[in-house]
């Protein structure tokens, strides 16, 4: 009997952490990055062009940023946040370009494969993101201008358990205001 009133009171008792964990709402993340399909966009995205050809991008927007540098992203090696010569060479182009438009803030958001601990991932993240303020800052860019966010594994690029889709995955992503 006492066995028996013993499991009641557990199920009961696991029942209602149940409960209580399922009725919680998980907390709000801002949004990601644009997608391709977002880019340009948006009331400050672009004008359509005098021949109705296209759109020419607002000087300052994210369209513009998009238009003029030749990646709003920078690719890390596994388990690196040190920059490659190729990511050096995106990250000199978007320091040109920020310092041609003064007003305009980022933020560098620091991302990670799947491997690895949630905690491991977001400390190697914000060691990305810094990684690039850093090297933006040495290019004139001020340090105000700039805020860093690490999303750790939390927000993948491309799903997958393989290298091609890690490889995407290790990245920092400079991202301008809408």
């Amino acid at each position: 009997m006492k066995t028996r009133t013993f499991q009641l009171a557990a199920l009961a008792a696991a029942l209602t952490l149940t409960a209580a964990c399922g009725s919680r709402r998980p907390p709000q993340l801002p949004p990601g990055p644009p997608t391709g399909s977002e880019t340009g966009t948006g009331a400050d995205s672009g004008t359509t062009d005098p021949n109705g050809t296209g759109t020419t991008a607002v000087p300052g927007s994210r369209a513009d940023f998009l238009q003029n540098v030749p990646s709003d992203r920078v690719f890390f090696d596994t388990d690196s946040y040190t920059l490659t010569d190729e990511g050096r060479s995106v990250l000199d182009a978007q320091a040109a370009w920020l310092l041609r438009f003064p007003d305009t803030g980022i933020t560098i958001e620091g991302h990670a494969d799947e491997r690895g601990t949630r905690e491991y991932n977001l400390a190697l993240g914000d060691r990305r993101a810094n990684s690039v303020r850093n090297y933006l800052e040495s290019r004139g860019v001020p340090a105000h201008r700039m805020t860093t966010l690490s999303w750790g594994k939390e927000r993948p690029e491309v799903e997958g358990s393989n290298e091609t889709a890690w490889a995407q995955n290790r990245r920092a992503v400079t991202v301008l205001p809408d």
